[in-house]
């Protein structure tokens, strides 16, 4: 296993812990750090095994950080400045 799908299954395993912890704001800063730490994991898989595994690395990511898509999918859907 290389070093960019082990460091894509930390991150999910990861951002799979935080969700079961309690939280004040629902999880909002969590998903800001994973989205933050994500992206260049992306890249990263994406650069050492070729677009579509990065494709289905970034499927599962937009699973696991549903909400932040959904949100922002509304958000231009109604027009508004992001």
């Amino acid at each position: 296993m290389t070093g960019s799908i082990l460091a894509a299954c930390l991150w999910a395993v990861t951002a799979s812990l935080i969700a079961m912890l309690p939280s004040r704001d629902h999880h909002w800063r969590a998903a800001y750090g994973l989205i933050a730490a994500g992206i260049p994991i992306l890249g990263w898989v994406t650069y050492e095994h070729g677009p579509w595994t990065g494709l289905l690395v970034l499927a599962a990511g937009a699973s696991i950080l549903r909400w932040p898509l959904v949100f922002l999918w509304r958000r231009v859907r109604r027009g508004r400045r992001l």
